[in-house]
């Protein structure tokens, strides 16, 4: 058997996985805000935090929503982090009472990063990777470092060939 390329170690996530999977985390972080339990705002990482934060902020409603956007994949290598729109300094402040959401934390670069400047804010993933792990508060489900997560808006329908060869 030939070795399998690292994207071939795949998590294939649905729509419908990815709305349960964000809602598990909804409820993990419900009532654990700071003070009476709630939460003043989710702030998504765009772009993979978006879906997942939109589902949380439904079902805490949340009504304040904002993003943060920071590019650290040029296609699918990993770059330096930078952070390309902040949200409302207003509105975040240092983070207290604030959910950062996330798809993903594979390495933690990105996450560090936002980390780094709003410390307070409570950071919440769907999925983790062990090397990300420490720069997330909570999150769902964990997967082994060499795995690919295919996201549903990064997927088309089409044929597969079998695991095994096609004889």
């Amino acid at each position: 058997m030939s070795e399998r390329l690292p994207h071939e170690k795949g998590f294939h996530i649905s729509w419908d996985q990815m709305h349960r999977d964000s809602r598990a985390l909804a409820w993990r972080l419900d009532g654990r805000g700071p003070g009476d339990g709630t939460w003043k705002a989710v702030v998504a990482i765009t772009r993979g935090g978006m879906a997942p934060a939109m589902i949380v902020a439904r079902e805490l409603d949340i009504r304040t929503v904002d993003t943060i956007s920071v590019k650290s994949y040029d296609h699918q290598a990993q770059s330096e982090a930078i952070v390309l729109k902040s949200p409302d300094q207003g509105l975040i402040g240092d983070g207290s009472g604030i959910l950062i959401i996330d798809d993903l934390v594979d390495s933690g670069k990105t996450l560090k990063v936002v980390r780094d400047l709003f410390p307070k804010a409570h950071f919440a993933t769907v999925y983790a990777k062990p090397l990300g792990r420490d720069q997330v508060d909570t999150f769902i489900t964990e997967v082994s470092q060499d795995t690919w997560i295919f996201f549903p808006w990064d997927m088309a329908l089409q044929y597969v060939e079998p695991y095994r060869g096609n004889d």
